[in-house]
């Protein structure tokens, strides 16, 4: 199975609500995430969380529909060819 390197956008609206479920889909799919940066931006009151991924387009969308399943989530995937 050939795997792809990406970037996975997640937009949380609601972190109060959200913010376990989010790291426990994060966490059960940590093997195919290379590297993870969380900024919360205030004007607009929602976190971002962008990760780099590296794994089969099943895997990496088994974690942006798990994601996106979610209340107040928003994920946007880019993957490449490597």
């Amino acid at each position: 199975m050939s795997k792809r390197i990406g970037t996975v956008s997640i937009i949380v609206t609601n972190r109060q609500d959200q913010a376990e479920k989010v790291n426990g889909i994060l966490n059960s799919h940590g093997g195919i995430i290379i590297g993870r940066m969380g900024l919360p931006y205030a004007p607009k009151e929602i976190n971002i969380i962008s990760l780099i991924v590296h794994g089969s387009t099943d895997e990496i969308g088994a974690l942006t529909g798990k994601l996106g399943a979610l209340q107040g989530i928003e994920v946007k995937s880019v993957l490449t060819r490597v």
